[in-house]
Formats: C-alpha cells, structure tokens, sequence
C-alpha cells in the first residue's frame, strides 16, 4: 500500500527535478546552444509556432547560431520573436538563413542569469517539499482510516524525507553546474 504513494512521490520528484534541467537549460551561458532558443514561438499563420517546428536549429561555431527555417516565407517572423525574446540576442537576418552571434556576457549580465538559476532552483526545492507534505498528509489519512500499521506510517515518511534529501541534493547540484558554465569566461 505505501509502496504505491513511495512510487508516486519518487515519480513527482523526478518530474519536478526533470523540469528544473529543461528551464535551465534555456538559461544562457557564454557558448551557443541551440536550447536557449527552445523557448521562443513564433506566430505562424495566426498560430504559436515553437520555432524548431519551422526551422533547423545548428551551433557551428561556439559564438554562432544559425536558423534554417523550413519556409522562408516565414523568416521575418522568425527574426522577429527572437529579437522579441528576453535572450537579449541580435538576429541577422540574409533573406536565406538568420545568424545569431552569441556576444561573451559582461559580468552584470552573468549575476543575473546566476540569480535567475538560483529563483528557478527555490523553486524546484518547494515544488519538491510540496510533494513531501502532500505524501505526509496522505499517509496520515491512510493511518487514521486505518490502511497502514503506525510502523508502516513512520517508515513511509521517513523514506520520503530521504527521497526529498536526495532530490534537493540532486537540484542543488545541477545548479552548482550550471553557475559554473555561465561564470566560465
């Protein structure tokens, strides 16, 4: 029975942690990744369009991204929502392809992106406490209707609190890494 709610709650932290890698992954560092334009969509025939839909997404080189759209008829749109993203990017654009240098960050713009990690972070960290409570109170419930032992009860949230350790270790981490790529000069 608590097996069931240990395989939940393990399968929500996991999600959870699965999701933080994704959001910052989009964050910027100083080398061009095609990730950091994930995010952006572009309005296709008066629908949102995620720009790799429209388009081929490469780094070349370190410093450049390039976009190959699909339709270029749809390149000025293109051009347009990445200009109108927050990446703070410069899109050339040669009626062909759009390159976009990817210019060094200055250190201002390097605290930001660090500070941003750090918000996206807190918030993988209560995400994975809110399961943790709701696991707790779940438990709780099933003790007092009766569908665990007290033993079972004790146990089941002690192995979610380690779970939960484990996890916010794991986020913990993953922002250490990912401060030390956009502090990289």
């Amino acid at each position: 029975m608590t097996e069931d709610v240990l395989t939940g709650a393990k399968q929500d932290m996991e999600k959870t942690l699965g999701a933080l890698r994704r959001e910052l992954s989009h964050v910027r560092t100083g080398r061009a990744s095609t990730s950091i334009l994930e995010g952006i969509t572009v309005d296709y025939y008066g629908a949102k369009t995620p720009l790799n839909q429209l388009a081929t997404l490469s780094a070349p080189e370190p410093t450049l991204l390039v976009v190959t759209p699909f339709d270029k008829s749809v390149i000025g749109a293109i051009e347009k929502a990445i200009k109108a993203s927050d990446l703070g990017l410069n899109p050339l654009n040669d009626g062909k392809i759009i390159r976009i240098p990817i210019p060094q960050l200055n250190e201002e713009r390097r605290k930001l992106l660090v500070k941003n990690a750090h918000k996206h972070a807190e918030e993988g960290r209560v995400a994975i406490r809110n399961v943790r409570r709701d696991v707790n109170d779940h438990l709780k419930k099933m003790l007092k209707s009766h569908e665990v032992s007290e033993d079972d009860e004790k146990q089941a949230m002690a192995e979610v609190q380690k779970m939960t350790d484990q996890h916010i270790e794991q986020i913990n981490e993953t922002l250490k890494k990912k401060e030390t790529e956009i502090m990289a000069v």
